[in-house]
């Protein structure tokens, strides 16, 4: 068995991206990753500290919820915490800008979000 090592993010994004084929695992972590925002801007404007103990469990509940039910695969934050987290966040950037379709088809992943009749893609 062959362990894989990235050598850059570049490399490691298009991983990433079929590792996330299923739209709900991708929604759930655009959840997750909008309630860090909300999460971090009220705890900043309003100074309570407290609240940034929420982050992780706000942005990794969500993600992992959809690896372990949706994808049924493992994080891929255990092997690579710190390209996982910037992949997050480029996927909702990508995702936002429309980029997403386009990143998946050359990953290799998933064609579309649309309905396919092959119960292996939905």
């Amino acid at each position: 068995m062959s362990v894989t090592r990235f050598q850059s993010f570049a490399e490691f994004y298009p991983f990433y991206l079929n590792e996330h084929s299923k739209p709900v695992c991708r929604a759930l972590h655009y959840v997750g990753s909008s309630l860090v925002l909300v999460i971090l801007a009220y705890a900043l404007l309003s100074a309570q500290w407290s609240l940034l103990w929420w982050l992780p469990v706000a942005g990794y509940g969500f993600a992992w919820v959809g690896h372990f039910f949706v994808e049924h695969n493992r994080p891929a934050t255990f092997k690579y915490p710190f390209y996982s987290l910037a992949a997050d966040w480029v996927m909702l950037k990508d995702f936002l800008s429309g980029q997403l379709a386009a990143k998946l088809l050359a990953a290799g992943s998933i064609a579309s979000d649309a309905p396919s009749s092959d119960p292996k893609r939905r």
